[in-house]
């Protein structure tokens, strides 16, 4: 179990149900490592800023974390976490190692901007 303040995902299915069900999902699927606690920690701030946003992590080293391990978008990464960014059930964006604030809040912007009808 990661010891983060992060919904967890623990099983494929429930990955599945998770990303079928909202329409922006962010997923840190990483190890309580030094690369991987500054993202969790950085997901935790930004949860109230992006409402819109469904954060969650799982762990790396889950059996069950195959359905992120095996994506075709995080072949040839190097380093954990891994960051996948899903829009209506579709991988939208994914990064690997550790990211800056600014740097996941650009991907949240761009990814999962809300826009207002005048």
């Amino acid at each position: 179990m990661l010891y983060t303040n992060l919904k967890h995902i623990e099983t494929a299915a429930n990955h599945a149900k998770i990303i079928s069900e909202n329409e922006n999902v962010m997923v840190i699927c990483g190890r309580m490592g030094p690369m991987c606690i500054p993202v969790y920690g950085i997901a935790e701030e930004l949860e109230a800023e992006f409402p819109h946003v469904k954060f969650y992590d799982m762990e790396f080293d889950n059996p069950e974390a195959h359905v992120i391990r095996n994506l075709p978008e995080v072949r040839g990464f190097m380093g954990i976490p891994f960051t996948i960014y899903y829009k209506n059930g579709k991988v939208i964006r994914a990064t690997s190692s550790i990211q800056s604030r600014e740097q996941i809040t650009a991907i949240l912007n761009k990814e999962f901007s809300v826009t207002v009808n005048a």
